[in-house]
C-alpha cells in the first residue's frame, strides 16, 4: 500500500496561466475538485504564461496525483480545484 506524504498546505489552483503555480517546485501534486456540480480543466504549462505541456478534465469530486517536472506550473478553469505538494513513502 502506498502512502501520501503531505509536504505543504492545500491551496486553490490559480485560474490563469499568468498566475499558474509550480507548488514550490513540486514534482507531485495532489489535486481535488471540490465542486459538487462541475468538471474543470486543469492545465500544465512550462512556466507561468508559458507553452502548454498538457491538460485534462478533472471530474467533480475526484482526487488525482499529478506528476510533473519541478519547473512546470499548474492552473485550473475554476478555483474549486485545490492542490497540495506531496511525496510518497514506502
Amino acid at each position: 500500500m502506498s502512502r501520501t506524504l503531505i509536504k505543504a498546505a492545500e491551496a486553490q489552483l490559480p485560474t490563469t496561466t499568468g498566475t499558474a503555480t509550480s507548488f514550490s517546485s513540486a514534482t507531485a501534486v495532489r489535486l481535488v475538485n471540490t465542486a459538487s456540480g462541475a468538471d474543470y480543466l486543469v492545465t500544465v504549462v512550462e512556466t507561468q504564461s508559458g507553452t502548454v505541456v498538457g491538460s485534462f478534465t478533472m471530474p467533480r469530486g475526484t482526487v488525482e496525483v499529478l506528476e510533473k517536472q519541478s519547473s512546470h506550473c499548474v492552473f485550473s478553469a475554476n478555483n474549486a480545484v485545490k492542490g497540495a505538494q506531496v511525496g510518497f513513502t514506502n
